[in-house]
């Protein structure tokens, strides 16, 4: 497995859909040109913006995170009232809105953006009081609904996970599309007959700069296994 984190130049979510897609595109060609045979698009924005784009003229299996992450949301809900907290691009694009809409007649979908949730987590400040205080201000457009399913829109989201069940109570799902989105490339992989049946895979991690304190942000997000993962700078993507 290759990951490529476009440490430079993030957070996406806060770009226009041109920026979004450029960098999307050069992203993809340098996975290609490593000789992947399939591209988890694992940003909620780009997913949102730039995937059919993607889609179009790469001739890679490519899977997003939105499909899963709404079929997960609306899966098992009786409900017809939905929420979702993103960055201003992923809100903005309405791919969620509308993707809940196509498959669900008739529904709400209630939509908050949270331009300060990216930086705070890469600082750390998941709980506490700022944390609450933040998020409280985000979630209260949720306080007069009926939703009983509320998707995290972003992968930094999920960090935050314990202090918004607290702030919205019992009752809501948060969605997280990351187990269904694995589910997805095994299926995928078994349909075209990609799947790897034998030896031990490995995880190369390539990055575009190296933040500050980078060490302890990836160990927030990676967990105890990033000493496994081989890391390298990328300062240009050479996608000649």
């Amino acid at each position: 497995m290759l990951y490529l984190g476009d440490t430079a130049r993030v957070p996406y979510g806060i770009k226009s859909r041109e920026t979004i897609t450029r960098y999307a595109l050069e992203s993809s060609l340098f996975l290609l040109n490593n000789n992947v045979k399939l591209i988890v698009v694992a940003c909620n924005t780009v997913s949102a913006v730039a995937l059919p784009y993607l889609r179009d003229i790469l001739k890679a299996p490519i899977i997003g995170v939105l499909e899963p992450g709404v079929q997960a949301a609306i899966s098992g809900v009786n409900s017809n009232s939905f929420g979702i907290i993103a960055t201003p691009s992923t809100i903005e694009s309405n791919a969620y809105q509308n993707r809940i809409k196509e498959l669900r007649e008739n529904c709400l979908v209630y939509s908050q953006a949270c331009p300060l949730l990216v930086p705070m987590a890469e600082e750390g400040i998941t709980e506490g009081e700022i944390a609450e205080k933040v998020l409280n201000s985000y979630l209260k457009i949720f306080d007069d609904t009926t939703i009983k399913s509320l998707i995290l829109g972003c992968t930094h989201y999920p960090l935050f996970k314990g202090t918004i069940s607290r702030l919205l109570g019992e009752g809501i799902t948060l969605v997280d599309s990351a187990e269904t989105v694995a589910m997805e490339v095994e299926a995928m992989l078994l349909r075209e007959s990609l799947i790897k049946t034998h030896g031990n895979g490995k995880v190369k991690c390539f990055i575009t700069d190296v933040p500050r304190n980078f060490n302890e942000k990836a160990e927030r997000f990676f967990g105890s296994n990033l000493i496994e993962v081989s890391r390298k700078n990328i300062f240009e993507l050479n996608v000649d």
